[in-house]
C-alpha cells in the first residue's frame, strides 16, 4: 500500500505541474492574442496630425474642430491604456482561478484513488486495543465506544484471530451465549456482526475490519500483532 501511495502521490505531482505549465501557456497566449489585437493608441493622433498637414484649415471654426479631434485623441489612448489594464486583471484572475480548479480537481481524482486502493486493500491498521472495562475499542488514532454486545462480539473475534480461526454466525453466537453450536442460529450470530458494523459508526471501518469469508464465516482483517485485548 505504501508503494500505491508513493506512486499515486508522484503521478498527482507530475499531473500539477503539467497542468500548472498548460495554464500558463493557455493564458499566455490568450493575452498577446487580445493585446496585440488591440488598435495602436497613437493611430488616432498620427490621423489628426495627418488632417493638419495635408489640409488647409484657416477659419477659427476649423481650427477648433482640429483640437476638438486632438482631444479625442487622447481621450481614445487613455481608454486603450485601461482597457489593457483590465484585460491584465482579468487574464490573472482567470489564471488563478484556472490553476485552483486543477488542483481541486487532482486532489479528488488523488482521494478517489487512495480510497479505491484502501477498498481493494483493507484497512492499514497500526494497533487495534478492545478495552472492555470501558466498552471501547481504539483504532489507530481513534476511539469508538461501542455497546458491551459490540464489546463481546469483537472480542469473540479478536481471539479467533490470535488462532487463526474463522468463525460462523452459530459459533459466535454459541461463544458469546454459552450455549451449544449446534443448538445456536446462523442468523443470530450474523446479526451480532451487523449490530457491531453500525456501532463503529463507519460502513467503509466496519466492512473492511470485519470481513466475511464466503462460506467459512466472518474473521478480522487484521494483523494478529496489532491486536490487545484488555
Amino acid at each position: 500500500m505504501t508503494q500505491s501511495v508513493l506512486d499515486t502521490q508522484k503521478t498527482a505531482s507530475r499531473l500539477l505541474i503539467g497542468g500548472a505549465l498548460a495554464v500558463v501557456v493557455i493564458v499566455g497566449a490568450a493575452a498577446l492574442v487580445l493585446l496585440f489585437s488591440l488598435p495602436d493608441a497613437n493611430l488616432f493622433n498620427e490621423k489628426v496630425a495627418r488632417l493638419f498637414v495635408e489640409t488647409d484649415l484657416t477659419s477659427e471654426a476649423d481650427i477648433r474642430l482640429l483640437e476638438i479631434l486632438a482631444q479625442s485623441g487622447t481621450a481614445f489612448e487613455g481608454v486603450l491604456a485601461s482597457y489593457r489594464v483590465i484585460i491584465a486583471v482579468l487574464l490573472v484572475f482567470g489564471a488563478a482561478l484556472l490553476a485552483a480548479t486543477l488542483v481541486f480537481l487532482i486532489l479528488v481524482l488523488t482521494l478517489n484513488r487512495r480510497i479505491r486502493d484502501i477498498t481493494r486493500q483493507g484497512l492499514e491498521i497500526v494497533s487495534l486495543t478492545i478495552a472492555r472495562d470501558r466498552n471501547a475499542v481504539l483504532l489507530n488514532d481513534f476511539e469508538f465506544t461501542l455497546t458491551p454486545a459490540a464489546i463481546e462480539t469483537l472480542a469473540v473475534l479478536a481471539e479467533a484471530r490470535l488462532d487463526d480461526d474463522i468463525l460462523t454466525g452459530a459459533e459466535i453466537e454459541a461463544m458469546i451465549s454459552g450455549r451449544n453450536a449446534a443448538d445456536c442460529d446462523e442468523a443470530a450470530g450474523a446479526t451480532r456482526i451487523k449490530r457491531l458494523r453500525d456501532a463503529l459508526g463507519s460502513q467503509i471501518v466496519g466492512e473492511l475490519l470485519v470481513r466475511n469469508v464466503a462460506r467459512k464465516g466472518y474473521v478480522l482483517s487484521v494483523d494478529k500483532k496489532v491486536l490487545r485485548i484488555s
